[in-house]
C-alpha cells in the first residue's frame, strides 16, 4: 500500500526545515536507507521493533519495513487558488496525497520574516483552508454545471448531481468537505473527486526548542481550534529535529531525554499519520525475508493478501495467523501450533495489528 503525506504551510513557517529533518536521518535498518526520490520527495521508514525480532527468529536474509512517502509542497500564499505563487501547480500536488501535514508557525524569530507580518497560527490556518476550499468550489462548480445538462439523459449524472450540489453549497457556506455530514453513498461519490478539503489533516506546530515538549501559548490556540475539528496537533521543533538527525544513533536517545521526549518527531508524525488514515501493520516472515505491510483497519484476510500480490487475493484459500506476541513467546510457528495458538482463518477474517500471516492461495 503506497501512502503519500503532503507537508503544506505558508512560506517561512519552517515547513522545509521539518521536511529535511524527517527525510535526511540515517536509516535505522542498514539495508533500507532513507532516500530522496527527487528534491521535494522522500521516504520515511515506519519504525517497528517487531521486525527485528522476526528477523532473528527466522534468521531472515532480508528485513523490509513499510514506508510512507512524504512530499514537501512549496509554500502556499493567499490567492493560490487563482494561481498566485504558482498556486495551481502546488494545489495539484496536494490532490495527489492521502493526508495533509499542515505546518503552523508557533515560534517568534525576528530573523525569519512572517509572510503576513506577525505570528498568528489561526490566521495562517485560515489562509490555507480558504485556498483549498476555493479550489474545491471551483471543481464542484464545474461538476454541477456539467451534470445539470445531463441529468435528464444520464442516470449517473442524475445520481451525482444532488450530491455535487450539496457539497458545493456547503463549501459556499464555509464548511470544509471533511466536516460535512455525508451518507456512505454520498461520501463514495465525493471520493472520486479527490477534493482537497476532504483529506485528513494533522496540524504540526513548529515551536522553538525552549517550548519543547508541550509547546507555548501559540500551540494552545492551535489545540483549541483542532479540538473543535477532532484533529490532532503534533508539537515539533524543526531546529531540534535537524540537530537530532545529525547525531550518531547512540547519542540520540540521550538528546531526546534532555528535552523530556521519548521518541523523535519523525516517529511521532508517522504514528499520527497512521491514526489519521486508520491504518495498521501486519507482518510476514521466513528465511528469505521478514517484512511489514500496511493495510486499512477493517481489511479482510484476502485484502491483506492482495497487498503482497494480486494473485494472493484472487486465489485466496486461507491464512495461518499468529499474533506477534504469541510468536515471540513460542519462538516458532511449529511451537505455536503445538500449543494451539496458530489459527486458520478464512475470507471473512479481519486482520489485526501485529498479526503474523502465512497466506495459502491457488490461481
Amino acid at each position: 500500500m503506497s501512502l503519500k503525506c503532503g507537508v503544506v504551510g505558508l512560506p517561512n513557517v519552517g515547513k522545509s526545515t521539518i521536511f529535511r529533518a524527517l527525510t535526511n536521518s540515517k536509516a535505522e535498518i542498514a539495508n533500507y536507507p532513507f532516500c530522496t526520490i527527487d528534491p521535494n520527495t522522500g521516504m520515511l521508514i515506519v519504525p517497528d521493533l517487531r521486525l527485528q525480532t522476526l528477523t532473528e527468529l527466522f534468521k531472515s536474509k532480508k528485513t523490509t519495513p513499510t514506508t510512507v512517502e512524504i512530499v514537501d509542497i512549496a509554500g502556499l500564499v493567499k490567492g493560490a487558488s487563482e494561481g498566485e505563487g504558482l498556486g495551481n501547480q502546488f494545489l495539484s500536488h496536494i490532490r495527489e496525497v492521502d493526508t495533509i501535514c499542515h505546518v503552523v508557525r508557533c515560534f517568534e524569530d525576528p530573523n525569519v520574516v512572517h509572510v503576513n507580518g506577525k505570528v498568528d497560527p489561526l490566521a495562517d490556518i485560515f489562509v490555507i483552508d480558504t485556498e483549498l476550499a476555493l479550489k474545491d468550489l471551483e471543481t464542484l462548480t464545474k461538476r454541477v454545471q456539467k451534470n445539470d445538462k445531463l441529468v435528464n439523459t444520464d442516470p449517473l449524472a442524475k445520481k451525482n448531481y444532488p450530491v455535487y450540489k450539496k457539497v458545493k453549497e456547503g463549501l459556499e457556506q464555509g464548511e470544509l468537505v471533511r466536516h460535512m455530514s455525508l451518507t456512505e453513498d454520498e461520501a463514495l461519490i465525493v471520493k472520486d473527486l479527490n477534493l482537497l478539503t476532504s483529506k485528513p489533516v494533522l496540524y504540526v506546530a513548529n515551536v522553538s526548542e525552549s517550548d519543547l515538549p508541550e509547546g507555548g501559548s501559540y500551540v494552545n490556540t492551535v489545540r483549541e481550534f483542532a479540538k473543535n475539528e477532532a484533529t490532532e496537533v503534533l508539537v515539533i521543533s524543526g531546529k531540534f529535529e535537524c540537530e537530532l538527525a545529525d547525531l550518531p544513533e547512540n547519542e540520540r536517545k540521550e538528546y531526546l531525554e534532555s528535552m523530556k521526549l521519548t521518541i523523535s518527531g519523525k516517529d511521532r508524525l508517522i504514528q499520527e499519520v497512521y491514526k489519521a488514515l486508520g491504518l495498521l501493520t501486519f507482518l510476514t516472515a521466513g528465511e528469505k525475508e521478514a517484512r511489514a505491510w500496511t493495510v486499512r483497519k477493517g481489511s479482510t484476510a484476502p485484502q491483506a493478501a492482495g497487498m503482497i500480490h494480486s494473485d494472493f487475493e484472487r486465489g485466496f484459500i486461507s491464512a495461518e495467523v499468529l499474533s506477534f506476541e504469541d510468536l515471540k513467546k513460542c519462538g516458532s510457528f511449529s511451537e505455536a501450533k503445538h500449543k494451539g495458538l496458530l489459527r486458520l482463518e478464512g475470507k471473512t477474517y479481519i486482520v489485526q495489528d501485529g498479526d503474523v500471516c502465512l497466506f495459502r492461495f491457488s490461481v
